[in-house]
């Protein structure tokens, strides 16, 4: 009598297992519903995004490849041309100095893009390791400065330029894009992220401040680094305000300026204006696509952090 007794009470005590095993199933299942419908969720915005982000490049790109007797504007619009051709790049090119005109943009872009990355890294070093009274004040009205517009600062900053004698020179172009606010805020994540052991072990090997800067912290914001040299690509090549408010020769102009002309000179032809933008925007996707993995490790690493 005694053994089925005891096969009794161990059968109980299974039950409420079995019991909460299967609750614990049952809301893991309920997760994974939920997790799924928020992942597509998700993706669809995204994919959404995309597609509003990636159809005027497509249909600008249609628009170069055609030819004279395709229709440029249909319903519904025809991405795929009947008869592709390249003759509107070549007459874009051989029409503008288009050469001479991505040259200009290089020499503006490569100090546009060197200078920040040195200059926005000396002013968030000390934000970000140092200690010294005044420090989060000093970082917080540099954060303000980025709700003053830039049309707001884009006449002192014409007088200024005009005062120094830069007016028609290239470092007039360059030197108000030198350092930017985003940049140092950008840099300064950068440098907070890294371990306070690695600055402690540096100082007891003898590191000073500047082979602590250049040596041991600047190296280690690869990531940060490049995807400010991505935006500050963006930024100075695709600049056309303010070269067009200082550079007075068309020999200086960069590509932008110079499409600007090919507007004026072919408005009523699309296509060939279309192919002047292809050009332009052929070395942004270049320079794009070789950084994009900073901009993952820059994601990562901030996600991580948080």
């Amino acid at each position: 009598m005694e053994q089925p007794l005891i096969d009794n009470n161990l059968q109980k005590l299974k039950e409420p297992n079995n019991n909460n095993k299967s609750k614990v199933a049952a809301q893991r299942k309920k997760f994974n519903k939920r997790k799924l419908l928020s992942g597509s969720i998700s993706y669809i915005f995204l994919l959404l995004i995309t597609v509003i982000t990636i159809v005027p490049f497509l249909f600008a790109l249609s628009t170069a490849l055609k030819g004279e007797n395709d229709i440029i504007f249909s319903i519904p619009p025809q991405l795929i041309p009947d008869t592709i051709t390249l003759d509107n790049f070549i007459t874009v090119w051989n029409t503008l100095p288009i050469p001479r005109y991505l040259l200009n943009s290089v020499i503006l872009t490569v100090f546009g893009v060197v200078l920040p990355l040195i200059l926005c890294s000396f002013a968030a070093f000390p934000l970000a390791r140092m200690n010294f009274r005044g420090r989060n004040l000093v970082f917080m009205l540099v954060i303000a400065t980025m709700m003053i517009p830039g049309e707001v600062t884009m006449i002192p900053t014409y007088l200024i330029i005009n005062k120094l004698g830069l007016m028609g020179s290239y470092t007039g172009v360059i030197l108000p894009g030198a350092i930017s606010v985003m940049g140092i805020f950008l840099m300064r994540q950068g440098f907070m992220g890294i371990p306070r052991e690695v600055e402690e072990s540096a100082i007891i090997d003898g590191a000073n401040v500047w082979q602590l800067f250049w040596k041991i912290m600047f190296p280690m914001v690869k990531p940060m680094l490049g995807v400010l040299a991505i935006l500050s690509f963006m930024g100075a090549w695709n600049s056309f305000l303010w070269p067009l408010i200082i550079l007075n020769d068309p020999n200086t102009y960069p590509i932008t300026l110079g499409l600007y002309q090919l507007q004026g000179a072919f408005s009523s032809n699309t296509r060939l204006v279309a192919a002047g933008a292809m050009i332009a925007l052929i070395p942004v996707i270049i320079v794009f696509v070789a950084f994009q993995r900073y901009f993952i490790e820059a994601a990562y690493s901030s996600s991580v952090k948080g």
